[in-house]
């Protein structure tokens, strides 16, 4: 990675980057508002001044006012798309260089990974496996339905709700008990965060041979509503959070893979991948070898038909969307369609700009997402398809124990 970061170090000083005043930054900043990374043309769209961008991989720095960050969603929903953004944590606002080299190095990190997808060995070849298609068969719809509809009970899982903690804590307690009828070892842990009182939540299937290579699964367990207190969820995550529950259900009754497999519910998605970004920036700093990282953030609406399945190609990783096809013609056989998302929709995008491969397959394009997200009526409903989120579920389990056994399957070095 040293040679990469001195690389970006030179690409900042010629660098395309635009970088603004400052002045101004400083007095919007003290009046409740958070530094973000976000899409560019959605930045701009809302009329907020944007400090520095980048319009090659349409990404800017700006500060969001809370309106400013509801203005944002809602447009990003009228266009189709997720409205995320990052808040940016290790932000020193006297000194911007860190945004610049960040950006730079995100934009290294696109090309390399064009780079590689053009080349040689860009199709990664893996072998069917027995004990993955079985393991797979093993996921449950009725399970799925079952941790569905008991989130979504919830009044809300905002992060910033007077009990933002209701249900996390609720959901270790029943992860407990899971883990006391299985024979693998499990780890559950309740994770604090600076930027918000909600907790995010681990479970980790420790490795053999391999222990300290980790396959990284998550999706956040928060919920937002622009039209009251009323946040069911269901789509938006309750279905991810669920696919991963149900993974890991399965994946306690197979054996102890080489390598480690961590599965988080973060905290706080919606105010700017709180959660998330704080875990992926921590891990880099101990220098923690992930493999790789799946994202699972609504899989409950088939917009453009059942098993019809969207991969993100922007801020994901082209090795990580190679094993997926190969994973998915082996033992899902959905079609794939691809799409783009912009910066920030999930919480893949921490782990992205920490340099890590990451991969999120989506319930549909985003022009045909479910349009109920972030409110009330976002709820089980007979437009919701279990069968559709099934496969996500698959998804989890195959990606778990490929990466999690084939030590042979190691990330490109960039």
């Amino acid at each position: 990675m040293g040679t990469m970061r001195q690389h970006v170090l030179k690409l900042v000083i010629g660098s395309m980057l635009f970088v603004s005043s400052l002045t101004h930054a400083h007095a919007v900043s003290s009046n409740a508002t958070v530094p973000v990374l976000a899409d560019l043309h959605l930045l701009k769209a809302i009329g907020v001044p944007v400090f520095i961008q980048d319009p090659q991989i349409n990404l800017g720095f700006a500060y969001l006012t809370p309106d400013a960050q509801l203005r944002l969603s809602l447009l990003a929903h009228r266009y189709g798309k997720c409205g995320g953004y990052e808040v940016v944590q290790d932000f020193n606002p006297n000194d911007t260089r860190n945004i610049s080299i960040s950006m730079s190095y995100i934009k290294e990190r696109l090309r390399r990974d064009i780079q590689w997808a053009s080349g040689p060995t860009s199709k990664v070849q893996i072998p069917f496996r027995q004990d993955i298609a079985t393991a797979t068969q093993a996921a449950s719809k009725e399970q799925l339905m079952k941790w569905v509809n008991w989130l979504s009970a919830f009044p809300n899982r905002y992060n910033k709700a007077p009990e933002p903690n209701a249900h996390v804590v609720q959901l270790k307690a029943l992860i407990e008990q899971m883990r006391m009828r299985s024979k693998r070892q499990v780890m559950v842990t309740l994770i604090d965060h600076k930027q918000t009182k909600q907790k995010s939540l681990k479970v980790t299937l420790p490795g053999t041979t391999r222990a300290n290579e980790i396959v990284v699964m998550g999706g956040h367990l928060d919920s937002i509503s622009f039209d009251g207190d009323r946040a069911p969820g269901s789509d938006d995550n309750a279905s991810g959070s669920s696919n991963l529950l149900d993974a890991l259900r399965v994946l306690m009754a197979q054996k102890q893979s080489a390598r480690t497999i961590e599965i988080f519910w973060y905290a706080g998605e919606e105010s700017g991948l709180l959660g998330s970004a704080e875990i992926a920036a921590e891990y880099k700093k101990a220098n923690k070898k992930v493999v790789g990282v799946l994202q699972l953030d609504m899989t409950l609406f088939p917009g453009d038909g059942p098993r019809i399945i969207s991969s993100m190609t922007d801020f994901t990783s082209a090795w990580m969307r190679s094993i997926l096809t190969e994973l998915n013609t082996h033992y899902v056989k959905a079609q794939l369609i691809e799409d783009k998302c912009g910066y920030g929709c999930s919480d893949h995008a921490s782990w992205f700009r920490q340099g890590y491969h990451t991969l999120i397959p989506f319930e549909s394009s985003m022009r045909k997402m479910n349009p109920s997200i972030h409110s009330k009526k976002d709820n089980v409903s007979p437009k919701l398809n279990f069968d559709h989120s099934l496969l996500f579920t698959q998804y989890a389990i195959a990606i778990a124990m490929e990466l999690g056994q084939n030590t042979s399957l190691v990330p490109p070095a960039y």
